[in-house]
């Protein structure tokens, strides 16, 4: 019998960044993963474009550290795709994690196992048993004791066993009064509901450019992907479809939506009891995603060939599929579409979930605008972007700590895509940079519960908002505040102002400028070693974007700092000639602006 403070199932993004930080907080921590590697979303499914969270102010936690490795170890920079502001190779993304893992003398790991059973005694889990090792080799079973246990799975796997109520799939608009829900009758009357209970995965596949073709990609007769893709290029044309994730090196991300390689048949399967139904469904998955990349080849007359980017006999299939919804738990606080809707004057809510004694109880801070995958038509969602930066991004929401912590089990906390948000959220609280705060925050308020020899449902949360801010490797970010971003002296500050005064914070996350503290200046953002100089005029479009016009021709400009932000929205048009430091993105096609040097107003 093994007896640890901690113990993770997983394999998921959120599994290892709880792990992680459960024992970079002093917990000893052991964490099973069902495969070889441990990234979940960030390496072993192959998602190596990830979306929300681009805005430097939201670039903090885990997912900033992880960012930050990745542009310090990939030589050709993240800027290769237009669906991202970044791109990296999924084995570098497993190498980091699998490094900081290892540099954990608190941390244990086992790869290549699968959750056999699980124990619990008066509502409290007391063991769960693992097989260890993969098929067709000497295998061991592990009976593993701890005192918090964490989900850090993609399906929530370990909250299944517990056999308390789950949520899985649709709710209607009568349970929590979300726009974009449908109602009870529709989900009783419509086939659509049945057939499609959660949202679409993909089962990734990595193809390659060839370094021979000009950068544009060949028309022929072959064009037109064959069926049943023969729709996946209509709204972007071919090179736009291929080159949607492009990664370095010429690698690409196959995650196409538009009659791409999502997969919408029987996805009941995928938590069925019975393991030949789970394997039929990854085995259409991957035959499906295979078509896909081998009609992309025949139609662009091999511009793009079947890439490497993962061990086994098929280094071009993702070890995972690329789930968008899980089992979700049912939390003492929940999620909805109504939290994560863009806040205005009027509205009912606040910028700030408050507990009864007017505390703030965030934990992690979401930005992605909310995304639904299903077949046929988009679902029509309530509109949470905003033009910012030159492009669309998503509105910041929070996500209160008791979204993580079980109402029924008191030593379960979840740190993956199951953790307590509803069906019509989940479209935006499901990607890589969440989820990776998410699992920190479970981590560690899992460490502290050992700690404090409290179950984490009694932590206060002032605890863990104040750990989470003062985490020495990895400092994350719990209030949605636009002006600071993460490389600023000045923002945790600016976080540790917000939550002693929850109310000053206004309805667009903007603290008053009476905190007297100090805005980050035009060019006062880190250096990035692939930056340019550019000299030439900013205009805006007619879209509400902004381009930058120099003697050799215009490019498209965004920015993720949020002076240089405020700066083109009250500048650009009128500021004469200007020199900035800026990243060239040809497959977006944008500059990235870093900084402005300077300009005639």
């Amino acid at each position: 019998m093994i007896r640890k403070d901690v113990l993770i199932w997983g394999g998921g993004t959120g599994g290892v960044a709880a792990a992680l930080q459960a024992a970079r907080s002093g917990a000893s921590t052991i964490l099973f993963t069902p495969g070889p590697w441990l990234g979940g979303m960030v390496s072993a499914a192959g998602v190596c474009a990830p979306d929300g969270h681009e805005l430097t102010c939201w670039q903090t936690g885990l997912w900033g550290a992880l960012l930050r490795e990745l542009q310090s170890s990939e030589p050709l920079g993240l800027d290769h795709n237009w669906v991202s502001c970044f791109g990296y190779r999924p084995q570098l993304a497993e190498q980091i994690l699998q490094r900081w893992v290892h540099n954990e003398p608190l941390l244990q790991w086992y790869g290549d196992c699968e959750l056999r059973n699980l124990v619990q005694r008066d509502g409290v889990i007391q063991r769960v048993d693992i097989q260890q090792g993969a098929p067709k080799q000497q295998q061991s079973k592990l009976s593993v004791e701890a005192a918090i246990f964490i989900d850090g799975s993609d399906l929530g796997d370990l909250l299944a066993l517990t056999e308390v109520p789950y949520r899985w799939g649709w709710e209607a608009k009568e349970q929590w009064d979300e726009p974009s829900a449908p109602s009870q009758s529709r989900l009783n009357d419509e086939a659509f509901f049945n057939q499609q209970p959660v949202q679409s995965p993909t089962w990734v596949v990595m193809g390659q450019l060839s370094p021979s073709r000009p950068p544009s990609c060949p028309q022929s007769k072959a064009s037109t992907p064959a069926q049943p893709f023969e729709l996946s290029t209509t709204s972007f044309g071919l090179e736009r479809t291929i080159t949607y994730g492009r990664l370095p090196g010429g690698l690409v991300m196959l995650n196409w939506p538009l009659h791409g390689n999502d997969w919408h048949h029987g996805l009941h399967r995928a938590i069925s009891p019975e393991p030949q139904e789970r394997q039929a469904l990854a085995a259409e998955m991957q035959a499906h995603s295979l078509s896909f990349l081998s009609a992309l080849q025949h139609c662009s007359n091999g511009w793009i060939t079947p890439g490497r980017a993962f061990p086994g006999s098929n280094p071009s299939v993702a070890l995972m599929p690329y789930w968008r919804e899980s089992r979700r738990l049912v939390g003492t606080a929940t999620v909805t579409e109504r939290d994560l809707l863009p806040i205005t004057n009027n509205a009912r809510r606040g910028p700030l979930p408050l507990n009864d004694a007017g505390r703030c109880t965030s934990v992690a801070v979401g930005t992605y605008a909310n995304d639904h995958h299903y077949p046929g038509n988009d679902w029509p969602l309530a509109p949470k972007s905003c033009r910012w930066g030159g492009r669309w991004t998503g509105t910041p929401f929070c996500v209160p700590f008791g979204a993580l912590v079980s109402e029924t089990v008191p030593n379960l906390l979840m740190a993956d895509k199951g953790f307590s948000v509803s069906h019509m959220a989940n479209g935006a609280t499901r990607l890589q940079p969440l989820i990776l705060n998410i699992g920190q925050a479970a981590g560690l308020a899992a460490a502290l519960a050992v700690r404090r020899s409290c179950r984490p449902i009694e932590l206060p949360v002032e605890i863990l908002q104040m750990h989470l801010l003062h985490e020495p490797t990895a400092p994350a970010a719990v209030l949605p505040l636009w002006q600071w971003p993460a490389w600023h002296p000045h923002w945790k500050t600016a976080q540790e102002q917000g939550l002693a005064a929850p109310d000053q914070i206004d309805p667009m996350g903007l603290l008053p400028r009476s905190v007297n503290l100090d805005q980050p200046g035009l060019n006062a953002a880190p250096k990035d070693r692939h930056e340019e100089l550019f000299i030439g005029t900013v205009s805006t479009t007619a879209e509400g974007g902004f381009q930058f016009m120099t003697d050799a021709g215009h490019w498209p400009v965004i920015t993720l700092e949020p002076a240089i932000n405020q700066w083109l929205h009250h500048q650009a048009g009128s500021s004469g000639s200007i020199r900035v430091r800026a990243v060239r993105n040809p497959w977006g096609p944008w500059l990235r602006l870093l900084g402005v040097i300077d300009y005639a107003s």
